[in-house]
């Protein structure tokens, strides 16, 4: 395996740092970053027994990477009928969507922080029989300890931005050393492989297998509340600003005012991406002028709604299918960009700002099949939802887009053959 200084000094320090790991948890707790019910996950201390039998191991960054695995969760369960799995995710907003997401025999822990005491004590406790780390989660201590174990581990669906790259090339041969831990590579897009290659991982090893969220099933909803809403909307036109950022909602907004100039009765539905920002956005909206209903609040909207605020978790799924029309945020402002194939699977035609980072090659398919317009500022978001909720218009802009983000099936079936490839046979 390569060697790094700058890995060496990060594992001897975290090695020693229980202590600092408790405060950082403790200042996490107060700001309200951590599960003050399951903080103790956090340190690798377990809420649940280990389940009788092998059991495969998930870890990722936060929702949308888990999301993306539920089918390959599905089919797994299906065909292993003695396989248990064990995801692990670090953020609150994860526990919370994956509670009613997870397939059977299934069970989610928070990952314990990078620390060697809490490390070890989560790996002494769960004993894995296969580890599959998703994306770009490179925890060192994680990824050192487990393969120390002797505990096979894969990487699928991984993605390593030019930004990301040039930070670990300053630490010279660090993500070199972490990535030859792994058995073999999954990656989603050349510009990743490349990436991975440079930094050392063995092309042998490693393929392109595009990503796993265009084989994501959508997300669902609740069927009443759908109708319900729909019959309290009384067919009025209505647009999604989803996954927004401070920065965006401004933005938005003035476009929405500036829509409702050709249409009186249009309506946006707000979907911030942190739904904890609720009271704030509606205090900032009303105190524009906005006549605002506010989800989270149990306020429903009526004929005078300009603004339904839907800052709740979980519920993507039920406005995907309300809006024909979904501006994906964090795009407008350097975040990245977001996943666009679930307003896609959904029917919803897709507008995006410049700054999509992290589904370039995806935003770039949709917009070569004419399913997706790149806005720059709030008077071209404004003219493209007016355009575009004409029926004429949108249509073709939405079946395109669904047509792409049907396609993804490979990505799975290539993440299943690896996994059942590195799965240790059953116990007789």
């Amino acid at each position: 395996m390569g060697r790094s200084i700058a890995l060496a000094i990060y594992l001897a320090i975290t090695a020693r740092a229980e202590g600092w790991g408790r405060r950082k948890l403790q200042k996490r707790l107060v700001a309200g970053k951590e599960d003050p019910d399951r903080i103790e996950e956090r340190s690798g201390h377990p809420s649940l027994p280990r389940p009788e039998g092998r059991l495969l191991w998930f870890h990722a960054a936060s929702v949308g990477e888990v999301l993306s695995l539920i089918e390959v969760m599905e089919r797994l369960a299906e065909s292993e009928s003695d396989l248990r799995f064990l995801v692990t995710t670090g953020t609150v907003s994860s526990a919370s969507i994956l509670s009613t997401r997870l397939p059977p025999r299934c069970v989610h822990q928070y990952v314990p922080i990078d620390i060697g005491g809490f490390v070890t004590r989560f790996l002494d406790h769960w004993k894995p029989d296969l580890a599959v780390f998703v994306e770009s989660e490179f925890w060192p201590t994680l990824i050192t300890e487990t393969r120390a174990r002797g505990i096979p581990m894969l990487l699928i669906n991984a993605r390593l931005s030019a930004q990301s790259a040039q930070r670990w090339a300053k630490l010279g041969g660090a993500l070199g050393s972490l990535l030859s831990r792994f058995d073999a590579i999954q990656a989603q897009d050349d510009v990743t492989a490349s990436a991975l290659r440079r930094f050392g991982y063995p092309p042998e090893q490693l393929l392109i297998s595009g990503t796993l969220k265009e084989g994501a099933p959508p997300p669902p909803c609740d069927e009443n509340e759908f109708a319900r809403l729909m019959g309290l909307m009384k067919n009025r036109p209505v647009w999604l600003a989803a996954s927004t950022h401070p920065g965006e909602e401004e933005t938005v907004a003035t476009a929405h005012r500036q829509a409702l100039r050709s249409s009186v009765k249009l309506m946006m539905i707000l979907a911030p991406r942190h739904p904890d920002r609720g009271d704030a956005i509606a205090k900032m909206l009303r105190e524009d002028g906005w006549k605002v209903a506010q989800r989270s609040a149990g306020e429903d909207p009526d004929d005078a709604t300009q603004i339904y605020l839907a800052d709740t978790l979980g519920e993507m799924g039920l406005w995907y299918r309300i809006a024909p029309l979904s501006f994906v945020g964090g795009s407008l402002v350097p975040v990245g960009g977001h996943n666009p194939f679930e307003p896609a699977a959904l029917g919803s035609a897709i507008l995006c700002g410049p700054h999509v980072n992290n589904f370039r090659d995806i935003y770039a398919r949709l917009e070569d099949a004419r399913a997706t317009r790149v806005v720059h500022n709030d008077g071209e978001l404004a003219a493209a939802v007016v355009e575009l909720l004409q029926p004429d218009r949108i249509a073709p802009m939405a079946y395109a887009a669904w047509e792409i983000s049907s396609s993804g099936a490979a990505a799975t079936d290539k993440a299943l053959a690896l996994i059942h490839d590195h799965l240790p046979e059953k116990v007789a």
